[in-house]
């Protein structure tokens, strides 16, 4: 027999294979099918754990490995696995997402090509501005409309604190965008503003002290033991930066409430993705140039050219044109 140093005389007849450890069971790229998966909906996001409600109660849940790097955001419909009891100390799987019907977006500057996701599925944009204390932030509203116009959310404005100040000039404002709007006073009614929001999943986003969160918790009664129960649920706490979705009374819709989303980077924004919000425009641009920006005649763009002829109004052009350069400066 050859030494342990002489190899070159072995054949295959004197090595003993060896075994493997992991066995031999054929890695499959097939997944399970998770047939008895639990559907519900992501209300929260903490640190990598989402809370998922489902026909009995909040659960908390973490993302399965299958999905890869694929992002969760509240608002997705999603279905879960393991233990769905929502009891202390215990944990499920996400292993399935549904297909989105709508995204909203932001990145955190204008310059900042990373796209955050903030809400999935929502039907409307609520944009919450007082009157007065503080002043519409003019800026702010226009970007939220480009946020929800190129998202595909419905805008829906509303005015608080007319007991301070008329909402006249902002109504005129927006009027050629057609955006609508309701106009709500402390301590009054809010009948046509749940009327807006019955049977819809709409995001409310405002600057601080707008009255929004005054707004949630008269349109959401248990609002704040609702979000106790999430904190405690997910063993954290709802921190001012994350997002939280509130069921309406009566299962008549869902409110979100954002408040760490103070401002809208859209870097992700195009021209293009706002015309489409402006289909009286949309084959005027056709005409223009390539690479137009849409800003001005003297640049080449044809959309004055377009509103001459009447295809549109100048105020609905000066409206866009506004939304473009709000865009672009976050003036």
């Amino acid at each position: 027999m050859p030494s342990s140093r002489d190899t070159r005389s072995l054949d295959e007849d004197d090595v003993r294979a060896r075994a493997n450890p992991r066995g031999t069971r054929p890695r499959s790229k097939q997944r399970p099918r998770h047939e008895d998966a639990t559907d519900g909906i992501v209300v929260a996001v903490d640190r990598g754990r989402y809370t998922v409600l489902v026909d009995g109660g909040p659960v908390v849940a973490m993302r399965a490995r299958e999905l890869g790097r694929k992002g969760i955001a509240v608002g997705d419909r999603v279905s879960i696995v393991g233990d769905v009891t929502g009891e202390p100390d215990t944990l499920a799987r996400i292993v399935r997402i549904a297909e989105r019907t709508t995204v909203l977006r932001r990145t955190a500057d204008d310059s900042d090509p990373y796209e955050r996701v903030i809400v999935a599925n929502a039907d409307q944009l609520v944009v919450v501005s007082s009157l007065a204390d503080p002043e519409p932030s003019f800026g702010f509203i226009d970007r939220c409309l480009v946020a929800a116009l190129s998202a595909g959310l419905e805008p829906l404005l509303c005015l608080t604190k007319s007991d301070l100040a008329p909402p006249d000039a902002v109504l005129e404002r927006y009027s050629p965008l057609s955006v609508p709007a309701v106009v709500t006073r402390r301590g009054g009614p809010l009948d046509e503003l749940r009327d807006r929001l019955r049977g819809q999943m709409s995001v409310l986003v405002g600057h601080s002290g707008v009255g929004k969160s005054t707004l949630i918790n008269a349109l959401v009664p248990d609002a704040g033991r609702a979000i106790g129960v999430v904190s405690a649920i997910g063993k954290g706490r709802h921190t001012s930066s994350s997002a939280i979705a509130l069921p309406l009374p009566d299962d008549d819709g869902w409110v979100i409430d954002t408040p760490g989303v103070r401002s809208f980077g859209l870097a992700h924004v195009t021209a293009d993705d706002l015309l489409w919000a402006f289909p009286d425009l949309e084959d005027g641009a056709n005409q223009c140039p390539p690479g137009c920006e849409h800003l001005s005649a003297d640049a080449g763009c044809r959309l004055d050219e377009w509103v001459a002829g009447g295809h549109s109004t100048p105020e609905r052009l000066a409206a866009f044109r506004r939304l473009l350069t709000s865009r672009v400066s976050g003036s």
